[in-house]
């Protein structure tokens, strides 16, 4: 799969991650901050909090320039401890 969509990009492009992590208060700013070293610049997440409130998904958009910022923020965003998925 990773062969396929790194041939399907073209770069720079516009690159949505979904996290799921814990409903805590930090997580935006965890997950923000780790975007922030790789990629400067203003960022809106969507966030839907799960039914029962415990979890939270978050959605963001980058602007890539090149494949390997996509896969370093998959593996930085992973390694935040409150982070359950990334998609």
């Amino acid at each position: 799969m990773k062969i396929k969509l790194r041939e399907m990009l073209q770069f720079p492009c516009f690159f949505t991650y979904k996290i799921i992590g814990l409903a805590k208060p930090e997580l935006i700013d965890q997950i923000i901050k780790v975007i922030q070293i790789q990629i400067p610049g203003d960022y809106t997440p969507q966030i839907k909090s799960s039914n029962r409130g415990n979890y939270l998904s978050v959605s963001i958009t980058i602007c890539a320039k090149n494949f390997e910022q996509i896969e370093i923020l998959y593996h930085e965003i992973s390694k935040i401890n409150i982070v359950r998925i990334v998609l």
